[in-house]
């Protein structure tokens, strides 16, 4: 079972593509709403007919990966499923960490063996890199078939298979995003917060970097709770205090800072901060 065929040939489905056809898959087909995407990725993948038609696209394919977005799963499923293609046997994978495996259930009832393989993995450009999933945990959950054959593809990769269930799809997409997406939201609170003070974008940047990537190499090497550092884990209530006070012309930020003070105390709690600098933060966390 070697022939791939790639519907959504965009940043994941290309790196997918890349990484397979290097490891002894054949991508047979790619295809994209757009004819200068499509033949960029096959430029990148470097085999595989190009296409901006999805049912030619699956025809060419033992295996199908839909890279689509998720909004755009439910209508290709329903376009495949009134084309006159032959199913039985043939594997579809949609790669949406939200969807479960059941918005495929069109093409399963056709014979399809079906599946959700979502990689934990950010891709922000196209690009063709071998190991970008190596190390990488795919979030696998479906047919027991599929999963058997997911399960080969993502060891193939260098990767870890993770299993859930349907209805825990969106709480690990949750998970997924607030670990990826919002760490890029922060950044651009704390870049914001800077560029106030006078220092220029880049500027900011460099100054930052270097203390998000020792944190990021800290929570790798010792956990999260030894991880934490600052006012809230050390019971610190006069340095939280002057902190709302300075965020306080910034009021989208200053309720970003209440929240995430909070969960911080949390963890506080869990290292065994003293009882009465517990009450003494929640109390001003709370505005009490």
């Amino acid at each position: 079972m070697t022939d791939i065929a790639i519907i959504g040939a965009g940043k994941l489905g290309t790196a997918l593509g890349y990484s397979l056809s290097k490891k002894g898959y054949r991508v047979k087909a790619l295809s994209c709403r757009s004819l200068s995407s499509v033949k960029e990725s096959h430029r990148i993948i470097g085999e595989g007919k190009a296409f901006t038609d999805n049912i030619q696209t699956a025809k060419e394919g033992e295996v199908l990966l839909l890279c689509v977005p998720d909004g755009k799963i439910e209508k290709v499923v329903q376009e495949l499923a009134q084309g006159a293609l032959r199913w039985r046997e043939k594997y579809v994978f949609h790669c949406s960490g939200l969807l479960p495996s059941e918005v495929l259930k069109p093409l399963k009832a056709k014979g399809a063996l079906t599946a959700s393989l979502h990689p934990v993995q950010s891709f922000s450009q196209k690009e063709g890199e071998l190991e970008k999933f190596k190390g990488v945990y795919f979030g696998l959950e479906g047919d027991n078939k599929a999963l058997d054959l997911a399960r080969q593809i993502v060891s193939l990769l260098g990767g870890y298979s993770l299993f859930i269930r349907g209805q825990d799809k969106a709480l690990y997409h949750a998970a997924c995003s607030m670990a990826s997406n919002f760490f890029i939201v922060l950044l651009d609170v704390a870049l914001s917060l800077l560029k106030s003070i006078g220092l220029e974008e880049g500027q900011a940047f460099e100054t930052l970097m270097p203390l998000v990537q020792g944190t990021l190499h800290n929570v790798k090497e010792f956990n999260i709770e030894n991880s934490l550092t600052g006012p809230v884990i050390r019971g610190d209530q006069e340095s939280v205090e002057r902190h709302l006070d300075a965020l306080r012309k910034f009021p989208g930020y200053y309720e970003i800072y209440l929240c995430l003070a909070a969960q911080a105390l949390e963890i506080a709690k869990r290292k065994k901060l003293p009882p009465e600098k517990i009450k003494a933060l929640k109390s001003l966390l709370e505005g009490k």
